[in-house]
């Protein structure tokens, strides 16, 4: 299984970072390789359900997850479907200091296909990079440069 667990410091609130990351249905604006993306099905006011569809040249996947919000603190994704064996995000949001927010993040997954493990094994660092890299620019394209 590949891993991976960070922790970044963003001048924004948790608030704020909070929804960026909620709001899947957003992500195919942003976040590389994600052609696709919807909330399916609410599940109360804390649960929804999510398919994102993924792809590179003529690779395309839809991964369906469940996402569990624990307002403004944490965010936990669980692997539903799709052609991953599991696959886990968790993040969490804790004030930092001047009006900063605090995020650990943590993935890991495992694809079904021998293969593709082995090919993600070889990308997983840079496709992380640029996964994390994507969520700090739209904080800065949503909600601007940080205050001095």
């Amino acid at each position: 299984m590949l891993s991976h667990v960070e922790q970044k410091i963003l001048p924004y609130s948790c608030e704020q970072m909070f929804d960026l990351v909620a709001g899947v249905d957003k992500y195919s604006e942003f976040a590389p390789w994600c052609i696709a993306s919807r909330i399916n099905k609410w599940d109360g006011d804390n649960i929804f359900y999510a398919d994102l569809i993924v792809g590179y040249k003529v690779f395309r996947e839809k991964f369906s997850s469940k996402v569990i919000l624990n307002k403004h603190k944490e965010i936990t994704i669980e692997y539903q479907e799709g052609p991953l064996k599991n696959l886990t995000n968790h993040w969490v949001f804790s004030e930092g200091e001047n009006e900063s927010c605090v995020i650990d993040f943590s993935v890991h997954f495992e694809f079904k296909n021998g293969a593709l493990q082995t090919l993600a094994t070889m990308f997983f660092n840079e496709v992380v990079k640029r996964m994390i890299s994507a969520f700090e620019a739209r904080a800065l394209e949503i909600y601007g440069a940080p205050k001095e």
